[in-house]
């Protein structure tokens, strides 16, 4: 009955063995962490796995809001035509909604840089 489930799982556990079989053969670094991550030519400062900043949280909010605009504006714009007037409303309640986003953003202080 599950016969096709165990086949998948069986086989995705095989190719992950087998792939990570390969790549320890064929890597340059015997350990991970005797080779350092190309970072444009520095040495990094910090380590890769180190925490980032409460700011960035705020900062990725204002990029998400920009692109999830952009994500939906484009289509919008290809078929506003041939919707009217109900279309624009829309376009115009949705770019309020992250308007307020960007407010709210601003008065936590993601826009400024320092």
């Amino acid at each position: 009955m599950y016969s096709g489930v165990v086949v998948l799982v069986a086989g995705t556990l095989g190719l992950v063995a087998v792939l990570y079989t390969l790549q320890r053969v064929l890597s340059d670094a015997s350990t991970p962490l005797t080779s350092l991550p190309f970072q444009s030519g520095w040495i990094p400062r910090e380590h890769a796995l180190s925490r980032f900043h409460a700011r960035w949280y705020l900062v990725t909010v204002v990029f998400l809001a920009f692109d999830v605009e952009m994500l939906f504006m484009y289509p919008w714009a290809l078929v506003v035509g041939g919707l009217g007037a109900t279309a624009v409303v829309e376009m115009f309640l949705f770019l309020g909604a992250l308007f307020v986003a960007v407010v709210w953003a601003r008065r936590e202080g993601a826009l400024r840089w320092v």
